[in-house]
């Protein structure tokens, strides 16, 4: 069986030059070649023995990586703090210091996280345009009803902007389960602070459709292709 091959523009952007769209402009503008020919179709399928060529550089795919991590409390999402304070890449082995987090929990905040060098994987789970869902177990100092927590499906204002829930679930007087598609900068913390109200506990227990409630705190693991699928995809409905 003859193998289809993969697209230009997606092979440039797994060899590290940009996401696809970049990529795209890139072959439209006439910086590529494909066994020495230029070509400037994105479509044209890409053969594993052809040679391509970019602003004259040979280029090849880049070895992906991608793990779930389960991040403790009291470690922010960065490689390097400017105050000094633990990140979450001295928890990681040396081999990943290279990965970037995709989205980021607080410091005080919990749970799933990915990291990978895959950008079209890491644009596809953050671009807004995708609304790539994400569920988290929040535990308030406070109880908090039904109707105020209808305003954040409604939409509230925080520092960063309207912000909104997709869909909560009481689950105790102060436990939420709460469900966003957006990433806006302390969120959760903000929207409950226009209900008076203030977060104790966040924990972030899915991304897409992927969870893991086996994985313990501080601990990683590689993700297989097919849950890096999964992460993109629409969650299962619940009826």
């Amino acid at each position: 069986m003859i193998s289809e091959g993969t697209r230009l523009n997606k092979f440039l952007a797994s060899c590290g030059i940009g996401s696809r769209r970049a990529c795209d402009t890139l072959i439209q503008e006439g910086g590529v070649t494909l066994n020495g020919e230029a070509c400037t179709n994105p479509a044209t399928r890409v053969q594993d023995d052809d040679v391509v060529r970019f602003d004259g550089k040979r280029v090849s795919p880049r070895q992906t990586t991608t793990i779930l991590f389960k991040k403790p409390r009291g470690y922010v999402c960065s490689k390097q703090d400017e105050l000094g304070r633990a990140t979450i890449y001295e928890l990681l082995p040396p081999k990943f210091q290279h990965l970037n987090h995709v989205g980021r929990l607080d410091r005080d905040s919990e749970g799933l996280l990915v990291l990978t060098n895959d950008g079209e994987l890491a644009n596809r789970l953050t671009h807004p345009s995708n609304r790539v869902e994400k569920e988290y177990r929040v535990t308030l100092t406070a109880a908090v009803d039904n109707r105020d927590l209808e305003k954040l499906i409604d939409g509230v204002h925080t520092p960063e902007g309207r912000a909104r829930a997709k869909s909560f679930k009481r689950l105790s007087p102060r436990r939420v389960s709460i469900v966003l598609e957006t990433g806006l900068k302390r969120q959760i913390r903000e929207m409950f602070k226009t209900l008076g109200r203030q977060v104790d506990k966040l924990f972030r227990i899915r991304i897409g459709r992927l969870t893991d409630p086996d994985l313990p705190l501080g601990r990683w693991r590689h993700l297989e292709r097919h849950e890096t699928e999964m992460l993109s995809l629409d969650p299962p409905h619940h009826s």
